[in-house]
């Protein structure tokens, strides 16, 4: 294991006191600003949980499934380090609890440990190191651990990464602790107890933590950092303020404020060019700056929490950076526009642009399709992702061709107008984790198209995940209404991307271009309905 890893040097990020403190965004801002230094960097995410990979799980319960070039379903935390680093991410990036025992227990049926007595302890550990070292591509390898110290899931992950510590060597490893130190209101004080907890707790695993980020609402003062310091047992100048902040990509800005990259290169023993984080500088101006505003609407199943269309949500952010304005996003609840009765116009009063996103199943899609409808007819810009490129089609079949009984297949399955349909093998009733089109396909663009002026290329390779497919049975009588298909695969058969004519912007995508996204690039799709939003307000 030495050997293999010798070239890269490793930070471990660890979390505690409580969840949802951040680590994905801490971690992909170590890579920022390592980045900004010259350095190349990897990320992984190793997750405690015993779901093989979340692609099956609730968004409401997780948040969104990003998917890699490779077709790995990942953790929403990949989409980050992505966003905030240049690595390209595989499969090999995020790993389970249920992944690693499902490999463990693989080997064991095998006969791999030769009869040996299987355990957590060396042979769970060492799936899990022999994981985290494949990883080491690059100067850096920056591995989160999901969950909080000390539960009871994660105990062999903490202690895979302390053997780690002893396998690479002192100067090869660095452990950072994400922890919460609250102002409590009514007393004026900011408390530090937590955090001395929670590092006591990492202590009794053997861990000791050499860089404290402290997720604070306002920054330490000097006499805080040293208490935390002192109790602690790391160096004062390694106490950082983790303050929170109106937009996250302030944060890689904040930690070099605070020297964390110094520290990190000094305790690592690397030699760095200067920090050069003038880009992100630039897009934090920019967002201070934009003065236009428009509404876009939503109309999604997953609205209850924010964190199940986080790719969107940012990949929407990028696009208002690039067209100089800011994006009020006004979530539409599908249900509540489909009932009888309902206000339909009084819903998207003042929405300047439509997105209907993906999701699975068949609540809420009528009233998508209402709002799709409703935006087909008045001009209003939309851009329907995955599923809402599929109800756009059978909407249009409904309400512009004439066909009233249009349906996916994953609604009706032996439907006789299923503009939607199963691809070649696929079934209902069949297993649900990774049987999908998953993954980088290419797409062919229609010259002419509106989609080819945007992405400014004839071909193109994006981002995948579902399980049926458009209808070519129904394709001539579609186009001949005006629903074009500008977007196939390179073979024709496939159908990637429709467009409506005569309509300032109207196009529906079987892929998911939010996941390609970039502050500093935004994705042409979101681009071109941000600046078709803006044009038909004026």
């Amino acid at each position: 294991m030495k050997t293999k890893a010798a070239k890269s040097k490793f930070i471990f990020v660890t979390g505690g006191v409580v969840s949802s403190l951040g680590k994905g965004i801490a971690a992909s801002s170590v890579g920022a600003i390592l980045e900004s230094r010259g350095l190349k960097v990897n990320v992984v995410k190793m997750d405690p949980y015993i779901n093989v990979d979340p692609g099956t799980m609730n968004p409401l319960e997780h948040g969104e499934v990003f998917v890699t070039d490779d077709g790995a379903e990942t953790d929403l935390d990949l989409g980050h380090y992505e966003r905030f680093t240049t690595a390209k991410l595989t499969r090999d990036n995020n790993f389970t609890t249920g992944r690693i025992y499902n490999e463990v227990i693989t080997k064991e049926r095998r006969g791999d440990y030769l009869g040996a007595t299987v355990q957590v302890i060396p042979h769970i550990t060492n799936e899990i190191k022999d994981r985290v070292l494949r990883n080491a591509t690059a100067d850096v390898v920056i591995v989160e651990v999901g969950g909080t110290t000390g539960d009871i899931e994660g105990l062999p992950f903490l202690e895979a990464i302390r053997q780690l510590k002893t396998d690479l060597g002192a100067q090869n490893t660095l452990f950072i602790h994400l922890t919460l130190v609250p102002h409590i209101k009514t007393a004026g004080e900011i408390k530090t107890k937590p955090t001395q907890h929670s590092v006591k707790e990492l202590l009794s695993i053997g861990i000791q933590p050499d860089i404290l980020l402290c997720r604070t609402e306002k920054e330490l003062s000097t006499d805080v950092k040293r208490k935390i310091a002192l109790f602690c047992n790391v160096a004062e100048n390694c106490v950082i303020s983790a303050t929170d902040v109106g937009n996250i990509y302030e944060v890689p800005l904040n930690f070099h404020r605070e020297g964390l990259d110094d520290r990190i290169i000094e305790k690592l023993n690397i030699w760095t060019r200067q920090p050069d984080l003038s880009a992100w500088e630039n897009l934090v101006k920019k967002t201070q700056s934009s003065t236009h505003k428009i509404v876009l609407g939503m109309v999604g199943k997953y609205m209850a929490l924010k964190e199940s269309y986080k790719s969107l949500n940012e990949a929407i952010s990028h696009a208002a950076l690039a067209n100089d304005c800011k994006v009020e996003i006004r979530y539409i609840d599908p249900e509540e526009i489909a009932k009888p009765g309902a206000d339909v116009k009084g819903a998207f009063q003042g929405v300047s642009a439509l997105i209907v996103p993906g999701g699975f199943g068949e609540r809420g899609t009528e009233g998508k399709m209402v709002g799709i409808r409703y935006a087909r007819e008045n001009k209003i810009p939309y851009l329907g992702i995955c599923l809402g490129m599929q109800l756009a089609c059978i909407e249009f079949a409904r309400n512009a061709c004439g066909i009233e009984g249009a349906q996916s297949a994953e609604f009706q399955e032996n439907s006789k107008y299923a503009i939607i349909h199963y691809m070649h093998g696929q079934t209902s009733d069949m297993a649900k984790g990774g049987t999908m089109r998953l993954g980088a396909y290419p797409c062919k663009l229609s010259s002419g198209s509106l989609s080819a002026k945007l992405y400014g290329k004839s071909e193109i390779s994006e981002r995948h995940r579902h399980r049926l497919e458009f209808n070519n049975s129904f394709r001539e009588q579609l186009e001949s209404k005006g629903l074009k298909i500008t977007g196939t695969s390179p073979d024709g058969n496939l159908v990637e991307i429709v467009e409506l004519k005569d309509h300032p912007f109207f196009i529906g995508v079987q892929f998911h271009p939010e996941f390609l996204s970039r502050p500093m690039t935004s994705h042409p799709l979101f681009k071109g309905l941000i600046s078709a939003a803006l044009s038909v307000k004026k």
